[in-house]
């Protein structure tokens, strides 16, 4: 009795065993079919101002609010956070537009690049680059794109928005329409300055206009330099006076705002001087 006993407990032991043996095959097995994740972007800035990511439900595909903006002549700064469970294999950063029509004497641009550097080609590399802008280029939006890609073919990629713009932009212009002779007219517009601001100079003359008993032919010109000099953002906010002896009529109004690089960009106005 003992004898059957001691054999049944014996073969039960070893069908333990064995099914012991084959679960650890198995979870062996298991261990060396594990998926890695794709490569994760997080912090991504490029430009200047604020750009935050936002996630989108695609997660092989998220995207970047559209408030950056970077300067034609100038460069486009890169950065970007990224943890990879594999190693990268390649970064690559594309940009192009498809809103903007290249004009006389400008040229349409679009900018691929693939990185494969060493310190690129490793798990959670830091993306750090900056991108050339031609100064010929079309101003207005543009459509910006990293992706990462890792040695096991898993990508992920990020997009949004980006604003090309001048050195030197006017913005949010408001005058008065008419002046009395013998009273001052209000002017007021912003500019950014991306290399700051030099000066502002104002040319009013008119074309066409006599001088009548009385009157005095009246042509303006002015630089302004407190207040705006050096500058990267101001608001141009003056009244200039019109003499009472000036001839009325329509006059003709030149903005000129150079930098410290010596660029410059015009607007021009009408202002009507009555009588």
């Amino acid at each position: 009795m003992k004898t059957t006993i001691m054999k049944q407990n014996l073969k039960f032991l070893a069908i333990v065993a064995s099914a012991g043996l084959f679960l650890q095959s198995c979870s062996s097995d298991d261990d060396g079919d594990i998926e890695l994740s794709a490569p994760v972007i997080a912090s991504f800035e490029y430009g200047e101002g604020h750009h935050d990511e936002d996630g989108d439900e695609d997660e092989d595909h998220d995207h970047v609010s559209e408030e950056a903006y970077a300067y034609r002549g100038s460069d486009i700064h890169l950065e970007a956070e990224i943890t990879a469970e594999a190693t990268v294999s390649s970064i690559t950063v594309s940009i192009h537009s498809d809103e903007v029509t290249a004009g006389e004497g400008e040229v349409d641009w679009e900018f691929e690049q693939v990185y494969t550097d060493a310190d690129y080609l490793v798990i959670n590399p830091t993306f750090h680059e900056h991108i050339d802008i031609p100064a010929n280029i079309p101003v207005g939006e543009y459509h910006i794109e990293l992706l990462v890609t890792d040695e096991l073919g898993n990508s992920t990629e990020v997009d949004g928005h980006l604003e090309i713009m001048d050195t030197i932009t006017i913005s949010g212009f408001e005058m008065d329409e008419t002046v009395a002779r013998g009273e001052d007219f209000h002017v007021e517009f912003m500019i950014l300055a991306a290399h700051g601001i030099h000066s502002i100079a104002v040319d009013i003359h008119a074309d066409g206009v006599t001088p009548g008993d009385g009157e005095v032919e009246w042509d303006y010109e002015e630089e302004f330099l407190e207040g705006y000099h050096e500058e990267t953002e101001a608001e141009f906010h003056e009244h200039i006076d019109v003499p009472a002896t000036a001839p009325a009529g329509e006059y003709h109004i030149i903005f000129t705002v150079e930098d410290e690089d010596g660029d410059t960009i015009e607007y021009e106005a009408h202002i009507d001087v009555t009588a």
